[in-house]
């Protein structure tokens, strides 16, 4: 007999970009079971937005400055780096369920600290009760994202 799952439902949204400009709203709603572990929650955001799972990448609770967040998870400690304060937890082995427990919290998701694509991730709801293990799935998808590794203009 299989549990009953739990499923958190986010509206992930594109804020910002070091090295482009971001323009308009875009916004991906994405469900996905809250058993999941951070790093496969950004997995999934980075796939539905339309890019390569190819950095660093952190989730943290102040979205001006990072680096003094209270709450803070990144890869870097599970690859065996320096995370950036003493304080930073493990991607791989927290979940969501751990991260996020009420509907209105947000996070920054930071991918790439070179480029630092910004995302606004706020938990909007959590629905228990549901069969077996659903995986992760985009419920709605607002805006064309911009490309993650744009053409280099020639002078």
């Amino acid at each position: 007999m299989k549990s009953k799952k739990t499923d958190y439902i986010f509206n992930i949204r594109l804020e910002d970009c070091g090295a482009c400009d971001v323009g308009e709203n875009i916004l991906r709603k994405i469900r996905i079971p809250g058993d999941k572990s951070l790093y496969h929650f950004a997995e999934m955001i980075i796939r539905a937005f339309g890019f390569d799972f190819d950095h660093c990448f952190g989730f943290y609770d102040n979205f001006k400055r990072h680096h003094d967040s209270k709450r803070a998870y990144e890869l870097f400690l599970d690859i065996g780096e320096e995370p950036l304060t003493p304080t930073v937890k493990s991607v791989k082995k927290t979940k969501i369920a751990q991260t996020f427990q009420s509907p209105g919290e947000k996070m920054l998701f930071l991918f790439d600290y070179g480029d630092e694509w910004r995302f606004s991730v706020e938990l909007k709801e959590i629905k228990t009760g549901g069969k077996g293990s659903l995986k992760p799935v985009v419920l709605e998808s607002i805006g064309k994202a911009p490309e993650q590794y744009p053409p280099c203009e020639e002078d």
